[in-house]
């Protein structure tokens, strides 16, 4: 209460007006009675409504809420001589092992939260808290541990889930609706910063559908001034009510600590890669087969729109789902299933949370007029063997893994339109694809001349290099030449 004492008496009663609303809401009674406007207006006027307090609801929730412990087993070579990490070193004078010492092993191991969120133990958290993990454990705030098994890994979204092996059942949470969540409402975030403990923080929604944080490739968050430290990735943000609507996620900091922005992926999020596990875990996201850009101000004054909305359909491509529901170029769509979508970012999470088997509403401007386009959702195909390989021999391709094109693949790689060919997925780090300069992402048009086709193609003539190599290597929608000799 050493607020109100700070205060001028007028804002005094403002403000224990609106300490009262809100633990009227964290209290046991809220899901009973909702509190009137005569209620709102009160001030305490004894000592028990001034102990009201956020604490029924932490209980509520706290058990569901873990700690997380990711440990994988590393092993590390002393390295003889620093010439010997040169590939055309080891080439021409052949040592063992690279030029290293005798392989040495040791433990790396990671901190952060999770959230059970059903009896039988499932647990949702961060895809970067277990990360290359050979072993999980998840602590429940009354100090059982238990080890835990990975169901499902999915880095495009930066969730994953895992399994309680044995005990149960659980103390868990259940999912709110995000979309009701509006800038202003109280929510509290759970989790286990800087390995402290177990620790509970309040704050507001400071804003919805951030797209520029940069962390996943689905970019919708729910950003709180609630204090998030490193440690609290994968912990709860729950609203009054008790319920998940957000994965606490990542910090704007210069400083490593809470600077009051903090980032959470919004439920339906997590609720999706939650389904994905349960029906097989693997997360299968529908394939739209069209391109879209953002409207900006000159485009939306083209179209005669009051305001920039929605996103502009760019290209639709032959045979794909958008082609068969009639989608067309030059289509505005401002909403999918009456949600509305500002920007590709907002359209993608839109479109990358509905299940496949069903159906989405796409409500779209035509010439002026307002139609609905119904999608059917389908996973991308793979029309041609991704035939992946990594490529072992001396050549400026040495330690990359290409695959093949197809929709499937450049829809889990994020890219844009429909491209074929061959595409860098992986460079391993200090191979000669990595000296050369190499990125995943690269699409390898040609070698001397002569189009890249396939994995298998790329491979042979690594086998027999030339004397000269000219790479043609396509980047950002652009081919630059590379000369190696």
């Amino acid at each position: 209460m050493g607020l109100l004492g700070t205060r001028a008496r007028s804002g005094a009663k403002a403000v224990a007006a609106g300490l009262l609303a809100l633990f009227w809401l964290g209290s046991a009674s809220a899901q009973a009675q909702q509190p009137t406007p005569e209620d709102l207006r009160l001030v305490p006027d004894s000592a028990a409504q001034i102990k009201l307090s956020f604490a029924p609801l932490v209980k509520q929730v706290a058990p569901a809420v873990v700690n997380v412990y990711a440990s994988r087993k590393v092993v590390q070579r002393q390295q003889v001589s620093p010439f010997f990490d040169d590939p055309f070193f080891r080439r021409f004078f052949g040592q063992p092992n690279g030029g290293f010492g005798q392989p040495r092993e040791r433990v790396e191991s990671s901190l952060g939260s999770g959230v059970i969120i059903s009896a039988d133990g499932t647990v949702i958290t961060n895809h970067h808290v277990i990360k290359g993990a050979d072993e999980v454990r998840v602590a429940l705030n009354d100090r059982r541990e238990f080890d835990a098994d990975i169901v499902l890994m999915d880095e495009q979204t930066d969730l994953a889930v895992l399994k309680i092996r044995e005990g149960g059942p659980f103390e868990h949470v259940e999912f709110a609706d995000a979309d009701l969540l509006e800038v202003g409402d109280i929510v509290l975030a759970i989790g286990n910063p800087f390995g402290v403990g177990q620790t509970v923080t309040q704050g507001i929604v400071s804003a919805l559908a951030r797209t520029q944080v940069g962390v996943t490739d689905y970019q919708f968050f729910i950003q709180t001034d609630a204090a998030i430290n490193p440690g609290n990735s994968g912990g709860a943000l729950i609203d009054m009510t008790g319920k998940l609507v957000g994965i606490n996620t990542a910090i704007f900091s210069r400083s490593g600590g809470s600077n009051g922005i903090g980032f959470a992926i919004p439920a339906h999020m997590a609720r999706y890669v939650a389904r994905a596990a349960d029906q097989g875990g693997k997360v299968q996201r529908p394939w739209l087969g069209a391109t879209v850009q953002l409207v900006g101000a000159e485009i939306a004054e083209a179209l005669s729109l009051d305001r920039p909305k929605g996103v502009l359909v760019t290209a639709v491509f032959d045979g794909s789902p958008a082609h068969e529901a009639d989608l067309r170029v030059s289509d505005l769509v401002v909403a999918i299933d009456g949600k509305e979508v500002i920007d590709p970012n907002a359209f993608g999470y839109r479109f990358a949370t509905k299940m496949i088997g069903e159906s989405a509403e796409f409500t779209v401007l035509r010439s002026g007029r307002e139609e609905t386009v119904s999608i059917s959702l389908q996973p991308a195909p793979e029309t041609i063997p991704r035939d992946t390989r990594e490529l072992l021999e001396f050549s400026p391709f040495e330690g990359a893994t290409v695959m093949n094109l197809s929709p499937a693949v450049a829809q889990e790689l994020g890219l844009d339109g429909l491209p074929e060919g061959v595409i860098i997925a992986e460079v391993r780090r200090g191979g000669q694809a990595d000296r050369v300069g190499l990125r995943p992402g690269d699409i390898v048009r040609g070698i001397n001349n002569q189009a890249i086709s396939s994995t298998r193609m790329l491979e042979t003539i690594t086998k027999t290099p030339p004397r000269i190599w000219r790479l043609d290597i396509e980047r950002d929608g652009k081919v630059s030449q590379i000369v190696l000799r």
